[in-house]
């Protein structure tokens, strides 16, 4: 007897199989409690987000098993639902947070900027992470949702980044994301926060030339991310004047943060091999960190299978394929730990450092000389004779 398609089950298979990636709506109430409680519930965010997923990932493990990367988008309906509703409920949850922060009396100065520290770690752990799924599909009103999920935390030209720039130059100097060779996160932070938006925009600018068009044409969707970034600043200072935005702004930088946090993780010290003449080889899935921990994948819709994602940017995060370790460099633990790891960078470099190395040995065993690449510069490189 064959299996039933999932699509004839929607509300057993598909469903079930979708819930688990819900995992996301369990921060609405920990925000909640933060909000009414204060003192020590202002910990149930980062306590959840960082902590629990992470002694989940050690109690259920690792998950290999992928679905039929052919599985059709009507099959994958529960699935999405949860990345389509969420920019409601992160409007609800932001919005709704700020007024009650605002006109409230309980809560002293410290216990609104730390409410809204766990704000901004919802909106970049799991807003950001669902913006990046829907900017990667191929129809519009998608990618609207993922720009108004940027829109409220500021960093709308993110989408453009990532899209035109990352992508591309993933393991070269002209990605800023893609962290360098023994390069600390506090250093790299604010590298990618000033060359982020000069590239973004140079991409959006070369892009319009192209299509004979000047910077400023209404066609440049920076104008759509102003706007949108503008529109919240406004609905903020609305609902709670210039404190409103202060908290607004602050959440925002909080979401920003963690971003570039995973950013920094997902291609640390991986560099792809210059050709030379400014060329380099193509992308291959051994240029990501993978991590195939259950929990956390759940919770980050799969963004921790990065090395299928770089392969195929547009497939469906439940579709996201794994590979072995022979295959691509695994994390030893999933991107929760791996982040608070990251903030202390002599712990990183003792974790990290060594695996770069491993790393280049496996897949580049003809290369000697690793110093230009550690420069970002990367040259021709040296060869062994």
């Amino acid at each position: 007897m064959t299996d039933t398609p999932i699509s004839a089950r929607p509300f057993t298979a598909s469903l079930r199989a979708a819930l688990p990636f819900w995992a996301s709506l369990i921060m609405l109430p920990m925000v909640a409690l933060a909000a009414i409680y204060g003192g020590w519930a202002l910990l149930l965010v980062p306590l959840t987000s960082w902590w629990l997923f992470s002694i989940l990932d050690l109690i259920i493990g690792i998950d290999r098993e992928s679905l039929d990367p052919e599985t059709a988008d009507a099959e994958l309906f529960w699935h999405r639902f949860i990345t389509l509703i969420w920019p409601a409920l992160q409007a609800v949850l932001i919005f709704g947070t700020l007024a009650y922060a605002t006109q409230t009396t309980h809560l002293g100065a410290w216990e609104k900027i730390g409410l809204f520290f766990g704000v901004g770690v919802v909106s970049g752990t799991i807003g950001i992470v669902y913006s990046h799924e829907l900017m990667h599909q191929r129809n519009r009103e998608e990618r609207w949702l993922g720009d108004i999920l940027l829109g409220m935390t500021l960093y709308g030209h993110y989408r453009s980044e990532h899209l035109l720039v990352h992508h591309t130059y993933v393991g070269t100097p002209r990605d800023a994301v893609t962290a360098r060779y023994n390069e600390g996160f506090h250093r790299f932070f604010p590298r990618v926060l000033r060359e982020g938006i000069r590239s973004s925009w140079r991409a959006e600018v070369a892009m319009q030339m192209r299509r004979g068009h000047s910077p400023w044409h209404a066609s440049n969707p920076f104008w759509r991310y102003w706007g949108l970034q503008l529109a919240f600043l406004a609905l903020a200072f609305a609902i709670g004047g210039w404190i409103g935005v202060c908290l607004f702004v602050y959440q925002a930088f909080i979401a920003i943060w963690q971003l570039e946090l995973v950013n920094y993780v997902e291609h640390y010290g991986l560099t792809r091999e210059h050709l030379g003449h400014g060329r380099y080889e193509r992308v291959k899935p051994h240029h990501s960190w993978n991590a195939d921990f259950r929990a956390s994948n759940w919770l980050l819709i799969n963004l921790q299978r990065h090395a299928d994602h770089h392969m195929k940017p547009d497939r469906r995060y439940p579709l996201l394929q794994t590979y072995s370790e022979n295959d691509v460099p695994t994390l030893p633990y999933g991107y929760p730990v791996m982040t608070a790891i990251a903030m202390i960078p002599p712990l990183w470099r003792r974790y990290m450092n060594p695996r770069v190395r491993d790393w280049r040995r496996h897949h580049y065993p003809e290369t000697t000389d690793w110093s230009a690449y550690n420069s970002a510069t990367n040259p021709m490189p040296a060869r062994a004779s």
